[in-house]
């Protein structure tokens, strides 16, 4: 199979042979990896029980997916990247807002993975063979998974969906034998009678449905057009592309989710990575380390292909691999100052509210642009800047759409001073809300009212009419805005 060389340029219709049924599989198999499943025991270590927990990760979920499968129809409109896709909303410049917190999203998510990946296989080595479970044997496991995931990053796309097909089959499998290996510990009530995180029920409710349910969804808002961009809208229709990516996003996030407050009640222990190796039946050891070691690279090398592209799209100079690579060691770095430096259960859940804070006003953005503009872009005006010249009926001011910033800026900075990442964060807006978490419902709510507000009387730039490329078949833009 040949590397991928394509960077965010437009692709041609006739690359773009991939099937909306493949959303599902993308979405699913990347996601059965322990970088997920640990948001899972997010609510657990909160103070919620089983079934608090199960609802307020389906609500989060839920309402995540709802909101953020439309973006998937972007990317299908316009051939490229989401981040590239959304300077038709901010300007061929602008649209670096969207490339950098893809980057910053992208990078977390990856040295997550790789920190609870690596100590998981470091833990269960230990058990099985007697590995020294030192920071030196830590050290060499995070190099190999890293080199894995830059291996799949690099071939790029086609090689991520093979693996992800495979995984979706194999990490279900390893996580119903993991449903059989804690089952005996496993009781509904919450495991430390201590209380609620945020000292009552609501507001630790909601801090989980944020930090573990609606943060899944969330963190797929510059991601998904990676992939619709190789699905053709003349051979698939909106509603297919839709209701797959929700599909995919809701059992991706749910399964791995779920099996993570399973876990964590069923260990009790502090470090979740810790006590899922520490309470493993010795039979359920090399199951463990097959679904630390191989989800990680799955979920990894999703996450820092897209990375490459969002990086290719600020450097449009620099080509996709060599991105890809520069990245990766980004990610490397930011793994062993988890391992080694950090509090990362707390640094984790600061960054997820903070980085949903500001990159639910620019979905916000994107979304609302793409049905005031009724899904037709005009697909060679977005590439001006990766082509390093200027116009286009993007270019607004200087390649800013001033309108769609500061809608973005106010969004962000109330979402922001509305986060409660107790004990890393406090926003000074919580005091004001009850003690509760509203960032996302009020960032979401304050830029949709900005950003309309801000285009009264404003249409849409005219797409002229010889760009075919833009301009999907007129069954699909209906579909679009149905």
């Amino acid at each position: 199979m040949p590397i991928e060389t394509r960077g965010v340029d437009t692709v041609p219709d006739e690359e773009r042979t991939s099937r909306p049924r493949d959303l599902v599989s993308i979405l699913l198999g990347s996601n059965l990896a322990l970088g997920v499943i640990i948001f899972g025991a997010l609510p657990v270590t909160f103070g919620l029980g089983w079934w608090d927990s199960f609802t307020a990760l389906v609500t989060g979920t839920v309402v995540g997916s709802i909101l953020v499968a439309p973006l998937s129809l972007v990317s299908l409109r316009t051939a490229t990247n989401l981040s590239t896709s959304s300077g038709g909303a901010f300007g061929v410049r602008g649209r670096l807002l969207g490339s950098i917190i893809g980057l910053l999203l992208s990078l977390g998510y990856t040295a997550l993975t790789l920190w609870v990946g690596g100590d998981s296989v470091v833990g269960a080595l230990h058990r099985v063979v007697g590995l020294p479970a030192n920071g030196v044997t830590t050290g060499i496991v995070y190099a190999v998974l890293a080199f894995a995931t830059a291996f799949g990053a690099v071939f790029g796309f086609r090689l991520l969906l093979r693996m992800s097909r495979v995984l979706a089959i194999g990490m279900t499998i390893l996580l119903i034998l993991g449903v059989v290996a804690y089952a005996p510990h496993f009781t509904t009530a919450a495991p430390d009678p201590s209380g609620y995180a945020l000292g009552g029920f609501w507001p630790t409710w909601i801090l989980s449905a944020v930090a573990a349910g609606l943060s899944g969804p969330i963190a797929f808002i510059t991601l998904l057009g990676d992939y619709t961009r190789y699905i053709s809208p003349r051979r698939h229709s909106s509603k297919a592309v839709y209701l797959c990516t929700y599909a995919g996003l809701m059992a991706g996030l749910l399964i791995p989710q779920l099996f993570g407050t399973f876990s964590a009640i069923a260990v009790h222990a502090d470090d979740w990575a810790v006590g899922l190796v520490s309470a493993a039946p010795g039979w359920y050891l090399v199951p463990l380390v097959l679904a630390a070691s191989a989800g990680s690279v799955g979920n990894a090398g999703l996450m820092l292909y897209s990375m490459g592209l969002d990086m290719d799209a600020i450097l449009p100079k620099a080509s996709r691999t060599q991105c890809t690579y520069v990245i990766a060691g980004a990610s490397t770095v930011l793994v062993y100052a988890g391992h080694f430096l950090w509090n990362a259960t707390d640094a984790m859940t600061a960054f997820v509210l903070i980085l949903t804070a500001l990159g639910t006003p620019w979905a916000v953005i994107t979304l609302l642009n793409h049905f005031r503009c009724k899904g037709v872009y005009d697909s060679e005006s977005l590439q001006v800047y990766n082509r390093g010249t200027v116009g286009g009926i993007y270019w607004f001011q200087a390649g800013w759409n001033v309108r769609a910033a500061v809608a973005w800026a106010i969004g962000a900075i109330v979402g922001v001073l509305c986060v409660d990442a107790t004990p890393t964060y406090t926003g000074p807006l919580v005091a004001h809300t009850g003690g509760i978490d509203f960032s996302f419902l009020l960032s979401a709510t304050i830029t949709t009212v900005a950003y309309l507000t801000l285009n009264i009387g404003q249409k849409p730039p005219t797409v002229p009419a010889t760009t075919e490329a833009a301009q999907p078949a007129a069954e699909a833009v209906a579909a679009a805005t149905r």
